[in-house]
């Protein structure tokens, strides 16, 4: 199935805070901001939050760092690769994705005190 939901960088910068926090639905302990539940829902990508919430409870190395920024890049082919960096561009986290239809070429995420959301929103 094709995503056929629009998504723009210029979109992304108009969320500057969250009115709402949502609770992931697998790590009850994170919330993510309107900004990430945008990008969830017109990018088709539930399952980008869902890695990073996932990678909070079975990575010892994600869930040591109190700051990350996550970054998902995808490829011309439509493979991908979702990183996670400690801040400091230090990558602690990787994990292949052999296909996506997301929009975008790259999205980046921060997570921290237990939230995900948008850079523009921290």
């Amino acid at each position: 199935m094709t995503n056929t939901a629009t998504l723009s960088e210029a979109q992304l910068r108009q969320f500057t805070g969250s009115e709402n926090w949502y609770r992931h639905s697998i790590n009850r302990s994170v919330l993510f901001t309107d900004g990430a539940k945008y990008v969830a829902d017109q990018g088709g990508a539930y399952w980008l939050l869902d890695i990073i919430a996932i990678a909070q409870q079975h990575d010892k190395r994600v869930s040591a760092e109190q700051f990350q920024v996550w970054k998902l890049l995808v490829d011309k082919d439509r493979s991908a690769t979702v990183l996670c960096e400690d801040g400091n561009d230090k990558v602690v986290y990787s994990q292949p994705i052999p296909f996506t239809d997301f929009p975008l070429k790259k999205i980046t995420l921060y997570f921290a005190n237990n939230v995900i959301h948008l850079p523009s929103e921290y």
